[in-house]
């Protein structure tokens, strides 16, 4: 009998079949999915649109040694010092001597960089000795990158929207697939493929002051860590040390592009005081984790909720041109740059760490390759050299297209098994699902910041395995995910006891040979591997 209350309908699920399956729709799944277009099937799974991504709303640029006096050695010492003595050399090296290629093709496919008088203009960002960063549209490289992509996606490529992919797919050992659900819960995909791309992008939403989309909640690495992949480098989070201070605002932080320092932008205290020249050579344009943590240490000593950058000095003409994005955003907020100092505070901004990798972006896991943030190549280090993301993107990209053709053609993954040491178990509780991200975010911002320290780490893992309470299903899977991945990166910082990079510790202020290791964590415990050239060479 009907009556008359409305019938809740089971979700539809829909069977689909592909070659190549890639998730995520920043530049790196972009590049992987236009490579193997004509080659196979491919469909692509994007949680929100297909321009929600980290590389779309990049400012700066891509990072590639073109000019007179550049060369690739020079980037990959650049690349090495940012990286702390953590980066993989081997990774660093393939990237560089790569970016020329790449670059290359970006133009072949429609992507129009800057130029002046004929040639590529170049800028110089933090922890570079030369200028060799390309931009395009000023201060929007990443819209005007991924624009012409998306056209020829379009055309390509089965695209599935608004799709968060909850679950990979595995047979008998092997990635063959994966299930994911529309964001109005009323449709499924079951989707069998040859192999899985994971490019799902970073973590950074994961923080209450952020300058990444809110899609980015680390999904990638707990989708692999269940199908029996590795992660690493997970402690290594980089902060922006420039994003708009605005007090009342939500969302996103507005990014302030290292470019506006590397053109002359000086960093100031609220008194007017430059600073910078107190703590590094480069200035303002020294490595990240640099100037986050004298950004953060003026702060403290001043008790200042911000500071300012200062890029009156500029041309105004020359501002308006270059930074058209971050002169109009400012503007609409009363803010002349021309004219005004910028109120900045550092915010989240780019993982290093994410699903272990090897030169081809093969994981542990037959049938499932990783690229872009969400893999951890080796080439970053404890701290990523400015616009070397979008460099290792498309390089790795473009590498893991290459292998993945080769797996559907043979079945063979050469180095499968790369990691064959002693797994120290890890005794960690399920996790507290009724956390809302708004407190999970603030709690990773104060104890997982630019500087941490025992108690804060201890405080922050004892919050993560809280009790459970009565309304644990009201946030779901997706929040239990995410709690997750806050608690490995919280035990990672809290067992590397030292400094490096933009991991800072106030109570081991020094960086310490013992710990020139990698943490790699597994669903089987936590392991320890020893950094040296010839680190993951061998499973090229």
């Amino acid at each position: 009998m009907d009556t008359g209350k409305e019938r809740k309908e089971s979700p539809l699920t829909e069977e689909l079949k592909a070659d190549f399956a890639v998730a995520g729709s920043g530049l790196a799944g972009m590049v992987a999915a236009l490579k193997l277009a004509g080659r196979g099937k491919v469909i692509l799974v994007t949680k929100g649109s297909l321009f929600q991504s980290n590389s779309f709303v990049a400012q700066g640029g891509i990072a590639c040694p073109l000019g007179p006096d550049d060369s690739p050695a020079l980037h990959i010492e650049d690349t090495l010092a940012a990286g702390d003595e953590l980066c993989d050399p081997a990774a660093v090296r393939v990237a560089v001597e790569g970016a020329r290629a790449a670059v290359d093709e970006l133009v072949s496919w429609g992507v129009a960089f800057d130029e002046e008088r004929g040639v590529p203009a170049l800028t110089r960002e933090g922890g570079h000795s030369r200028r060799r960063v390309l931009h395009s549209g000023g201060d929007a490289t990443g819209a005007h990158l991924l624009e012409p992509l998306a056209r020829k996606l379009r055309e390509r490529v089965t695209i599935l929207e608004h799709y968060r992919v909850s679950r990979l797919l595995t047979h008998a050992g092997r990635c063959t697939g994966l299930l994911a659900g529309a964001a109005n819960g009323n449709r499924w995909v079951h989707l069998e493929a040859g192999c899985v791309i994971l490019a799902t992008g970073g973590l950074g939403h994961l923080y209450s002051s952020s300058t990444n989309p809110e899609v980015t909640t680390g999904d990638g690495i707990g989708l692999a860590l269940s199908a029996g992949a590795e992660v690493a480098d997970l402690e290594f989070l980089q902060f922006h040390p420039t994003a708009l201070y605005e007090p009342h605002g939500r969302g996103r932080a507005f990014l302030i592009s290292e470019a506006l320092r590397g053109e002359g932008g000086i960093l100031r205290t609220l008194t007017g005081r430059r600073f910078m020249p107190d703590y590094h050579p480069l200035a303002e344009v020294a490595p990240r984790d640099v100037v986050s943590r004298a950004i953060y240490t003026e702060m403290r000593r001043a008790g200042a909720s911000h500071l300012w950058l200062d890029a009156t000095g500029l041309d105004p003409a020359y501002l308006k041109g270059r930074f058209p994005s971050i002169y109009s955003y400012c503007l609409e907020r009363g803010i002349d740059i021309t004219r005004d100092y910028i109120p900045i505070v550092p915010a989240a901004h780019y993982h290093m760490g994410g699903i272990r990798v090897d030169l081809w972006g093969r994981t542990r896991v037959p049938g499932l390759f990783a690229c872009g943030e969400v893999a951890c190549t080796g080439m970053h280090g404890a701290n990523r050299l400015a616009s070397n993301a979008l460099l290792e993107a498309v390089v790795f990209s473009r590498r893991v297209s290459e292998a993945a053709l080769e797996y559907l053609e043979t079945g063979k993954w050469p180095g499968a098994s790369c990691s064959e040491a002693t797994w120290e178990p890890l005794p960690i509780r399920k996790m507290c699902s009724q956390v809302p991200e708004e407190r999970l975010g603030q709690w990773m911002h104060q104890y997982l910041g630019v500087v941490r320290d025992e108690d804060g780490l201890r405080r922050l893992i004892s919050l993560l395995e809280g009790n459970r309470s009565a309304d644990e299903d009201t946030f779901g899977e997706h929040t239990v995910n995410l709690t997750l991945v806050a608690r490995l990166m919280a035990e990672a910082a809290l067992r590397r006891q030292e400094s490096r990079g933009c991991h800072y510790r106030s109570d081991y202020p020094r960086r310490e040979a013992r710990w020139r290791v990698r943490q790699v964590f597994s669903t089987q415990g936590v392991r320890e591997e020893r950094v040296s050239c010839m680190d993951c060479s061998s499973r090229e």
